[in-house]
Protein backbone atom coordinates (compact mmCIF):
# COMPACT_ATOMS: atom_id res chain seq x y z
CA UNK A 1 0.00 0.00 0.00
CA UNK A 2 1.49 3.17 -0.95
CA UNK A 3 0.66 6.76 1.40
CA UNK A 4 -0.66 9.36 -0.51
CA UNK A 5 -0.71 12.97 0.16
CA UNK A 6 -4.21 13.14 0.34
CA UNK A 7 -4.46 10.19 3.41
CA UNK A 8 -1.90 11.80 5.79
CA UNK A 9 -3.91 15.10 5.22
CA UNK A 10 -7.21 12.83 6.18
CA UNK A 11 -5.27 12.04 8.93
CA UNK A 12 -3.61 14.97 10.57
CA UNK A 13 -5.52 17.72 8.45
CA UNK A 14 -3.77 20.47 7.15
CA UNK A 15 -2.04 23.35 8.58
CA UNK A 16 -2.02 26.66 7.30
CA UNK A 17 0.98 29.00 7.90
CA UNK A 18 0.85 32.03 9.65
CA UNK A 19 0.09 35.43 7.81
CA UNK A 20 3.42 37.04 5.99
CA UNK A 21 4.94 33.82 6.53
CA UNK A 22 3.05 32.30 3.55
CA UNK A 23 5.85 31.92 0.88
CA UNK A 24 4.57 29.56 -1.56
CA UNK A 25 0.75 30.02 -1.70
CA UNK A 26 -0.66 26.15 -0.70
CA UNK A 27 2.49 24.76 -1.95
CA UNK A 28 5.42 23.65 1.21
CA UNK A 29 7.60 22.81 -1.23
CA UNK A 30 7.43 25.97 -2.95
CA UNK A 31 7.54 28.32 -0.15
CA UNK A 32 10.55 26.23 0.88
CA UNK A 33 11.81 27.18 -2.48
CA UNK A 34 11.33 30.59 -2.07
CA UNK A 35 12.49 30.98 1.69
CA UNK A 36 15.98 29.18 0.14
CA UNK A 37 15.54 31.38 -3.00
CA UNK A 38 15.63 34.64 -0.11
CA UNK A 39 18.69 33.17 1.59
CA UNK A 40 20.82 32.69 -0.84
CA UNK A 41 19.74 36.65 -1.97
CA UNK A 42 20.74 37.75 1.40
CA UNK A 43 23.90 35.98 1.79
CA UNK A 44 25.12 37.65 -1.70
CA UNK A 45 23.89 40.79 -0.34
CA UNK A 46 25.92 40.28 3.32
CA UNK A 47 28.73 38.90 1.01
CA UNK A 48 28.86 42.46 -0.95
CA UNK A 49 28.64 44.42 2.02
CA UNK A 50 31.27 42.86 3.83
CA UNK A 51 33.64 43.13 1.19
CA UNK A 52 33.04 47.19 -0.13
CA UNK A 53 33.81 47.70 3.32
CA UNK A 54 37.08 45.38 3.90
CA UNK A 55 37.87 47.18 0.81
CA UNK A 56 37.62 50.65 1.72
CA UNK A 57 39.27 49.85 4.89
CA UNK A 58 42.45 48.57 3.00
CA UNK A 59 41.63 52.15 0.69
CA UNK A 60 41.45 54.06 4.43
CA UNK A 61 44.57 51.83 5.62
CA UNK A 62 46.60 52.98 2.56
CA UNK A 63 45.90 56.48 3.00
CA UNK A 64 46.78 56.90 6.69
CA UNK A 65 49.79 54.74 6.14
CA UNK A 66 52.06 57.69 5.85
CA UNK A 67 54.00 56.30 2.83
CA UNK A 68 55.66 53.17 5.86
CA UNK A 69 56.26 50.00 3.13
CA UNK A 70 54.87 47.98 6.04
CA UNK A 71 51.60 49.91 6.20
CA UNK A 72 51.20 50.07 2.47
CA UNK A 73 51.98 46.61 2.23
CA UNK A 74 49.12 45.48 4.28
CA UNK A 75 47.01 48.01 2.97
CA UNK A 76 47.41 46.24 -0.49
CA UNK A 77 46.79 42.73 0.78
CA UNK A 78 43.20 44.08 2.19
CA UNK A 79 42.74 45.61 -0.96
CA UNK A 80 43.46 42.39 -2.83
CA UNK A 81 42.05 39.57 -0.47
CA UNK A 82 38.85 42.21 -1.00
CA UNK A 83 38.91 42.24 -5.19
CA UNK A 84 39.60 38.16 -4.97
CA UNK A 85 36.79 37.86 -2.55
CA UNK A 86 34.29 39.62 -5.67
CA UNK A 87 35.70 37.80 -8.18
CA UNK A 88 35.14 34.49 -6.30
CA UNK A 89 31.41 35.63 -5.36
CA UNK A 90 30.37 36.25 -9.18
CA UNK A 91 32.33 33.16 -9.79
CA UNK A 92 30.35 31.12 -7.68
CA UNK A 93 27.16 32.69 -8.94
CA UNK A 94 27.71 31.96 -12.11
CA UNK A 95 28.49 28.52 -11.81
CA UNK A 96 25.41 27.97 -9.47
CA UNK A 97 23.72 29.70 -12.19
CA UNK A 98 24.85 27.38 -14.89
CA UNK A 99 24.92 24.47 -12.43
CA UNK A 100 21.44 24.56 -10.65
CA UNK A 101 19.48 26.79 -13.26
CA UNK A 102 20.68 25.75 -16.90
CA UNK A 103 21.67 21.85 -16.15
CA UNK A 104 19.55 20.73 -13.38
CA UNK A 105 16.56 23.00 -14.33
CA UNK A 106 16.50 23.09 -10.21
CA UNK A 107 16.06 27.33 -10.11
CA UNK A 108 14.52 29.71 -12.15
CA UNK A 109 15.30 33.48 -12.45
CA UNK A 110 12.10 35.70 -10.99
CA UNK A 111 11.59 39.36 -10.83
CA UNK A 112 12.73 38.77 -6.75
CA UNK A 113 15.78 36.60 -7.92
CA UNK A 114 15.42 32.79 -7.64
CA UNK A 115 12.90 30.49 -7.48
CA UNK A 116 13.75 26.92 -6.08
CA UNK A 117 11.77 23.99 -7.61
CA UNK A 118 12.81 21.57 -5.20
CA UNK A 119 12.88 17.92 -6.44
CA UNK A 120 10.03 15.74 -4.57
CA UNK A 121 8.93 12.38 -4.43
Amino acid sequence: MKLQAADVNDAFGTVDPPKGMNFGGSDPVAGFGTLIGFGIRMFIIIAGIFLLVYLFWGAFDWITSSGEKEKVSKAQNKITNALIGIILIFAVIVVFQVLAGNILKIIVPTDQGWQLNLPTL
